[in-house]
């Protein structure tokens, strides 16, 4: 594991270029992993694990869990789990998105999650993603796929002719951002056809794909004294990228899981989402086919699971969006998330357990409650807490512009986060407190 923030940065921003869509992430990860012994496995295959053993499973190609079997009997220890999630809002192309205006072909787009649309004008844009293929014998294969280079724009348009765009100015999602990819002379292109002429040979076809658009200027440590990181997707690629780096080079006493789920942004209500079966799955097979279900109970009622996604930073132009004792500022240290809504799923036993850790490891902590007369925002935690029974607890690295193509953090806290969750990964403490 990096103890030098420096050297981890650059990983972290490296990692974050090399992930514009959330099955490049996982690709991603999966090479960390690989590189430190872990191995794939399939959930179609029979599985032998043994003590020791370091492993890895996808499922869809853009939702990862990665675990370590524990020499420690898991009825005694339970099972340590970190999550995060492997999307960010963007802008996905549609399945048939071209149109053609005034002889441009530009790509229709559907808006994924909450995004802030106003910071994708004007950006040199790419596009990235999975798509599906016939080959020559007719068979379907899939693969990754990024222009790597700026193809599109999403272009503003000039004040003269909106007076009001710094005063009343709002974003069709529908008509305002079709970006432009190029200029068609024939009144007409087919999308499918750019991408066999970019990406296969000349017997394959493409049959649908996966595909968003993504900002292609690249992350960067920023500030007079480079205390910050700014690039795409730290919400929530940090999280991921500073949970596997806590998971490798652990050791193998404790059982450790670390999952990284899909479709967070839009609900987590799928097969590979946090309201899915996935998890559950894993920590069966992990529990032994052969135990029964009060067995998995036993062991659920002895884990712990952090749920790890960026918390919103006190932001200096509007601290009034803030109660007034809970402003987490960026470089403070990771930060308890909490809600009496249980939009988290922090608790003061779980929140207590985790700021021991951080005591041990000389981080800092700070927490966040939004203001009464504002909404919050949800993660993982409850949903993952909800369907597995698990005790658990959220926290995140503190950020600006959360949801922007761009967004901004302090470079003191990857590390910090990392070293909290190492710490948490081969601890021998239980998720419980004794009662007087």
């Amino acid at each position: 594991m990096f103890q030098d923030k420096e050297k981890f940065n650059v990983a972290l921003t490296q990692f974050l270029d090399a992930s514009p869509t959330p099955f490049h992430a996982v690709a991603s990860m999966a090479s960390m992993l690989k590189k430190d012994g872990f191995t794939e496995l399939r959930e179609d295959d029979e599985w032998a694990l043994r003590a020791g053993n370091k492993h890895f499973v996808t499922r869809n190609g853009s939702s990862m869990i990665a675990f370590i079997v524990g020499q420690a009997p898991l009825l005694d220890t339970g099972i340590k789990m970190v999550g995060a999630h492997t999307d960010s809002p963007c802008l996905m192309v549609k399945p048939q998105p071209e149109i053609t205006k005034q002889g441009y072909l530009q790509l229709g787009v559907e808006v994924y999650g909450g995004a802030l649309l106003n910071p994708w004008f004007d950006r040199d844009l790419s596009i990235a993603g999975r798509i599906v293929y016939q080959d020559a014998s007719g068979g379907l294969k899939q693969k990754l796929v990024d222009f790597e280079r700026a193809v599109a724009m999403i272009p503003s348009l000039a004040i003269h002719l909106d007076r009001e765009a710094n005063t009343g100015h709002s974003v069709n999602a529908q008509t305002d951002i079709p970006p432009i990819l190029m200029q068609v002379s024939n009144g007409s292109a087919n999308f499918r056809e750019l991408l066999a002429e970019q990406f296969l040979q000349d017997t394959e076809q493409v049959i649908d794909y996966d595909l968003c658009f993504y900002d292609t200027q690249p992350a960067a440590v920023v500030g007079l004294k480079n205390e910050f990181i700014a690039s795409a997707r730290l919400d929530n690629l940090l999280s991921c990228f500073v949970g596997t780096q806590a998971l490798i080079n652990n050791d193998t006493q404790q059982t450790c899981v670390m999952v990284c789920n899909d479709h967070e942004e839009v609900g987590s209500v799928s097969a590979i989402g946090a309201d899915g079966p996935f998890l559950e799955a894993i920590t069966a097979r992990l529990c032994g086919v052969d135990q029964t279900a009060t067995t998995v109970n036993r062991v659920i009622s002895k884990s712990l699971m952090i749920s790890c996604d960026n918390a919103h930073a006190a932001h200096p132009n509007f601290p009034q969006k803030h109660d007034n004792a809970h402003m987490p500022a960026l470089n403070g240290g990771p930060v308890v998330k909490v809600n009496v809504k249980q939009r988290y799923a922090t608790n003061s036993l779980t929140s207590s357990l985790f700021k021991q850790l951080c005591e041990i490891v000389k981080v800092p902590v700070q927490s966040f409650v939004s203001r009464n007369d504002m909404g919050c925002g949800s993660t993982i935690g409850p949903i993952t807490s909800a369907r597995l029974g698990v005790a658990t607890l959220d926290v995140g690295i503190p950020q600006l512009a959360m949801h922007s193509c761009r967004e901004m953090t302090g470079a003191e806290d990857p590390l910090r986060l990392s070293r909290v969750l190492a710490e948490f990964f081969k601890s021998t403490a239980s998720n419980t407190v004794d009662v007087e």
